[in-house]
């Protein structure tokens, strides 16, 4: 899959995030969700690969879910470069917001590379 498609796919799930979980600034323009989206690139380009490497045994041991937690230092890296995204901590606890938009942002990231698979015929 091209990689402009999977950054604004990115941006768009990012934008969807701010506006409609609760506990983050619903204030959020569509700029900002760009910029996100390339810092979110950026983090999971150069921090992901450490993590998931360092991390590989617990991993292994807890059968993939401990991918979650590495998705949520992720997600949460990219919110301290992204002031927009930060949460607020109005209606639900920050970290709270922070698990549910990583956990979002899993999904999407998993069913983009599900599709660039089926796409290259894999």
């Amino acid at each position: 899959m091209n990689l402009l498609l999977r950054f604004i796919i990115n941006a768009i799930a990012l934008y969807l995030i701010a506006k409609f979980v609760p506990g983050f600034n619903h204030q959020i323009g569509v700029w900002s969700a760009l910029i996100a989206a390339l810092v979110f690139g950026i983090v999971n380009m150069l921090l992901g690969p450490i993590l998931r490497l360092l991390s590989a045994p617990i991993t292994w041991l807890t059968h993939g879910l401990f991918s979650v937690v590495i998705n949520f230092v992720l997600f949460w890296v990219m919110t301290l470069f992204v002031p927009a995204l930060r949460a607020t901590g109005e209606t639900i606890a920050p970290w709270v917001a922070y698990l549910i938009g990583a956990i979002i942002m899993m999904i999407v990231s998993t069913l983009v590379q599900q599709s660039a698979r089926t796409e290259s015929g894999a």
